[in-house]
């Protein structure tokens, strides 16, 4: 028996680009929101972007766009002209959420701005995610992921201390950003549930980074005075070993936080005479500065033990380990295949293709079964006919003024 969706009856628009506000959507429309994608003519840019299939450029074929699109009607409208505005508050009378990615310095101009979509729609939830918030110092500056990512702390520990600093790979940023949008969303749904009004969500980029993942930070400067730093593949301020290991096939990481579970990596290595050490009593020093000798007095050992092995070790001396492994072996993982992580698609331009799931459970809603994501303007007859009430012969015009 199929489990009731959680958003079965909502319905969201989102006027994204490329990453954060899509990706929001997607997640909203995974979990049974009806999701109504409004793209302008020329397409969002994530059609241009890729990855394509054997590298060759196609609107319709872009991996990324596909992934982050996927559970949604899509339909094209032109928010420059004041008939396409018209048209967009027709929209957001009938939804429940809207959510968008436009930069702060444009919303008033494209009839995106709170206050006016709070008096077309009262009970409306708007989501705007921007890399440095609606407001401030910084809400008109442009930015990409390495910017976001250093303004919210999170490069002041990636990366060798006798080297640049590193951002995570690809568009982490409108991941998270993304992510934390479809939860604020949510919440403002029950407030809603309570209150009967809508909420404005302002999703700031670097935000997310500093209070999500980089707000730990803050708690070890106040209680133990300790600065982050850079300190390449292991983490300072953990006690050894903590860190990626090179072994036989690849590379592991392991953790070894409990005084517990030092002495279980003991045994499991043999027990070696170096960890009897006086030298190495404290390991919260070893990690700062014995390092490299405890790393080339283990080396013998990993280097002994494929991935597999001492992933099976780990477990069996209850220790923090795992191995890191190639996107192949990712899609191949026993464990995300027996959950159904991973399904298929089938699209008309793109053709058959696996698409990762949801990346959390509700133990007693379900989610649905994600449809392809849309070609451009394929639901322009659909919406507009059928949920706004235009007449084909109206269609038609505002395609040839430019409006869709």
């Amino acid at each position: 028996m199929s489990r009731p969706q959680i958003l079965a009856g909502f319905k969201v628009v989102e006027y994204g680009d490329f990453v954060s506000a899509p990706y929001a959507a997607k997640l909203l429309g995974d979990l049974g929101a009806e999701v109504i994608k409004v793209e302008p003519p020329e397409g969002d840019s994530a059609r241009r972007h890729g990855p394509f299939p054997r590298d060759i450029p196609h609107p319709e074929r872009s991996g990324l766009f596909l992934y982050f699109n996927t559970s949604k009607l899509g339909i094209t409208l032109n928010l420059e002209t004041a008939t396409g505005r018209w048209l967009l508050d027709r929209l957001v009378e009938r939804v429940d959420v809207f959510i968008h990615n436009v930069p702060p310095a444009r919303t008033c101009d494209l009839g995106l701005d709170y206050g006016r979509l709070s008096a077309v729609n009262p009970r409306l939830v708007v989501v705007a995610i921007s890399p440095y918030g609606q407001d401030g110092p910084y809400r008109d500056y442009r930015a990409y992921d390495i910017n976001t990512q250093a303004a919210g702390g999170l490069s002041l520990g990636i990366g060798d201390p006798n080297r640049e600093p590193l951002k995570l790979p690809l568009t982490q940023s409108g991941f998270q950003a993304g992510l934390v949008g479809a939860l604020g969303a949510l919440c403002a749904l029950f407030s809603r549930e309570a209150t009967g009004r809508g909420q404005f969500i302002d999703v700031a980029e670097a935000d997310v980074w500093a209070t999500i993942h980089t707000g730990v930070g803050v708690v070890a400067w106040l209680f133990g005075g300790r600065l982050r730093q850079r300190s390449g593949r292991r983490l300072i301020g953990q006690p050894y070993p903590h860190g990626v290991f090179r072994c036989k096939d690849g590379y592991v990481a392991l953790q070894c936080a409990e005084r517990r579970q030092w002495e279980q990596f003991l045994k499991m290595v043999g027990e070696p005479e170096w960890g009897r050490d006086p030298k190495y009593r404290d390991r919260l020093k070893n990690q700062e500065e014995y390092a490299e000798e405890l790393d080339a007095l283990l080396a013998p050992w990993l280097m002994a033990h494929t991935r597999e092995e001492i992933f099976r070790r780990c477990q069996e001396y209850r220790l923090a380990g795992a191995p890191l492994k190639e996107v192949d072996e990712v899609l191949a993982e026993p464990q995300l295949r027996e959950r159904g992580f991973f399904y298929e698609l089938e699209h008309p331009e793109a053709g058959r293709l696996t698409y990762p799931g949801l990346p959390f459970r509700f133990s007693q809603t379900g989610a649905s079964s994600p449809a392809r994501a849309p070609l451009l303007g394929e639901h322009n007859e659909r919406i507009y006919i059928s949920w706004l009430g235009l007449s084909r012969a109206e269609l038609t015009q505002l395609r040839q003024a430019g409006v869709l």
